[in-house]
C-alpha cells in the first residue's frame, strides 16, 4: 500500500497549484459534460419528439446530481480539512462514511423518483404525448442511479486529496466509453437492442458504474482512504453530520438552479416543441462552454479547505483575486466565441428552425454575462471550503429566486423569449458583484499562522 495521501495545496506557488487542479479538471468535467452534449446529439437523430423529451429531463435530472454536489462539497470540505491538518485517520473516516452515506441517500430519492415520473413532469409542462418518451428515458436512469450519483463523491474525495489527475482520466475513460456505447443501444447497432431514448440512459449508466468502481479501488488500494475498521453508531452519526454541515445547503444551494431553470422551462414550453427543443440544445452548449469555471469551482473549494486547515489566509486571498481575474477574462472570451458560433452549432443538434432560432438567440444573450457566472460558482465553492455553506446557500436563493424568476416572468410579459434569456444575464451580472465583495471579506476573517523562513 502506497504513502496516505499528505496535504498537496498548502505550499508552492499559488497560480502553479490552481493550474496544476483546474487543467486534468477541465478535462474530466468537459468529458462529463459530454454525456450530455453526446447524448442529446444522438438522441436529435432520432426526432424533435425525442429531443423535446430529453430536454424535459434535464432539471430533474440536474435537481438530482445536486444532491450529488452537495454530498461532495460536504466530504470535498471535511476531507481536504483533515488533509491540511495532516489527520490520515479523520480522512479514512470521513472517506467512507461518505461512500455510505451517499448510497443510502441515492437509493431512497431512486425509489421516490421513479413512482413519481408522470406527476413531476406534468408539472413542469410535459403535454401527455411525449410522458410516454419520457418515462422511456426516466425509468432506466432511476434505476441505475446509484451508479450516476456515487461516482460524483469519489471524484470530489480525489480532488480533495490533490488527486485532481487521476479525477480527470477516469472521467475521460467514461466519456469515451459512452461515446462507444450510445449510439450501440440508441439505433441498435452491431446486434444491439434499438432501445432509442433508453439507450441513453442505460448507455450513461454503464460508463459511470465503470469509474464508480475503478474510483473506489483507488481511494481503498492506492491511497488507503476507505477502511474496514468498525465503526460505532455515533462515530458514524458524528462523521455524517460533519459531511451533512456543509452538504445538505450545498445540495439546496445546487438544487435551487435546476428547480428555477423548471420554472423557465415550463415559461418557454408555452412557445411550442420547437422552442422547448431550442433551449435544451443552449443549456447543454452552455454546460460545454463553462467548463473552466465548472472545473474552478471543484479545485477551489479544497484548496481553500486545506489551507484552511494549514492557516493560510494569505494563500486564500490570492487564489481568489487569481480566479476573479481569470474568470472575467475567460467570460470576455466565452461571450463572443459563443456569440458568433451560436446558429451553426445549433445547427448541428437540430434542422428545425424554430429550435435553431431559439438556441441562437439564447447563446447570443447569456453568455455576456459568464464571467460574472464564473465568479458565482468559485465563491459558493469556497465558502463550502470554509465550512461555511449558509452564504453560499443565500447567493443562490437570491440569485435564482428572488432576482431571476422575477425578472424573467417581467421579461416575459414585455418581450417574451428574449426577455426571460435576457434576464438571466442581468441575474449573474449583478448576483456575482456582491458575492465577490462578500467572498473577500469573509476570506479576510481566516485565521494566518506565522510563516517560517522557508515560507514567505
Amino acid at each position: 500500500m502506497s504513502t496516505p495521501p499528505r496535504a498537496k495545496l498548502t505550499h508552492g506557488p499559488v497560480g502553479q497549484r490552481l493550474r496544476e487542479l483546474t487543467v486534468p479538471t477541465i478535462w474530466g468535467v468537459l468529458v462529463m459534460m459530454s454525456f450530455n452534449v453526446v447524448d442529446t446529439w444522438f438522441v436529435g437523430q432520432l426526432g424533435l419528439r425525442e429531443l423535446a423529451a430529453m430536454s424535459f429531463t434535464f432539471p430533474v435530472v440536474m435537481t438530482l446530481m445536486s444532491v450529488a454536489i452537495g454530498l461532495s462539497a460536504g466530504t470535498s470540505s471535511v476531507l481536504a480539512r483533515a488533509a491540511g491538518q495532516d489527520d490520515q485517520g479523520k480522512m479514512q473516516r470521513v472517506a467512507t462514511d461518505s461512500v455510505i452515506l451517499a448510497m443510502l441517500i441515492t437509493l431512497i430519492l431512486a425509489a421516490i423518483g421513479y413512482l413519481t415520473i408522470d406527476p413531476i413532469f406534468r408539472l413542469l409542462g410535459a403535454p401527455e404525448d411525449l410522458l410516454p418518451l419520457i418515462r422511456e428515458y426516466m425509468a432506466p436512469w432511476y434505476a441505475g442511479m446509484i451508479f450516476l450519483l456515487a461516482p460524483m463523491v469519489t471524484m470530489a474525495m480525489l480532488r480533495a486529496t490533490g488527486e485532481a489527475a487521476t479525477a480527470g482520466r477516469l472521467l475521460i475513460a467514461a466519456s469515451l466509453l459512452n461515446i462507444v456505447i450510445d449510439p450501440l443501444l440508441i439505433f441498435g447497432l452491431a446486434g444491439f437492442p434499438r432501445l432509442e431514448l433508453a439507450g441513453a440512459a442505460y448507455a450513461t449508466i454503464i460508463a459511470r458504474a465503470t469509474v464508480l468502481f475503478a474510483a473506489l479501488w483507488i481511494l481503498r488500494a492506492k491511497l488507503d482512504l476507505l477502511t474496514t475498521a468498525r465503526v460505532t453508531l455515533a462515530e458514524l452519526k458524528a462523521s455524517w453530520a460533519g459531511i451533512l454541515h456543509v452538504g445538505l445547503p450545498a445540495a439546496g444551494t445546487n438544487i435551487i438552479i435546476p428547480v428555477a431553470n423548471g420554472v423557465i422551462v415550463a415559461l418557454v414550453a408555452t412557445y411550442g416543441a420547437d422552442a422547448i427543443a431550442g433551449l435544451g440544445i443552449a443549456t447543454r452548449v452552455e454546460m460545454f462552454s463553462l467548463v473552466t469555471f465548472y472545473a474552478m469551482s471543484g479545485i477551489i473549494g479544497p484548496f481553500v479547505g486545506q489551507n484552511l486547515g494549514a492557516a493560510r489566509r494569505d494563500r486564500i486571498l490570492l487564489a481568489l483575486k487569481q480566479c476573479y481575474i481569470f474568470c472575467l477574462a475567460l467570460g470576455a472570451a466565452l461571450a463572443v466565441v459563443v456569440g458568433f458560433a451560436a446558429r451553426p452549432v445549433a445547427r448541428l443538434f437540430s434542422e428545425a428552425p424554430g429550435a435553431i432560432e431559439v438556441a441562437a438567440l439564447y447563446l447570443w444573450v447569456v453568455p455576456l454575462s459568464y464571467g460574472a457566472a464564473g465568479i458565482i460558482m468559485v465563491v459558493n465553492a469556497s465558502f463550502n471550503g470554509l465550512s461555511q455553506p449558509l452564504p453560499a446557500m443565500t447567493i443562490s436563493v437570491t440569485r435564482m429566486v428572488v432576482v431571476y424568476i422575477p425578472l424573467a416572468v417581467a421579461g416575459r410579459a414585455l418581450f417574451g423569449i428574449p426577455g426571460i434569456f435576457a434576464a438571466y444575464a442581468i441575474t449573474n451580472l449583478l448576483t456575482g458583484a456582491g458575492a465577490a465583495v462578500w467572498a473577500w471579506v469573509t476570506c479576510r476573517g481566516t485565521p494566518q499562522r506565522e510563516l517560517g523562513p522557508a515560507e514567505a
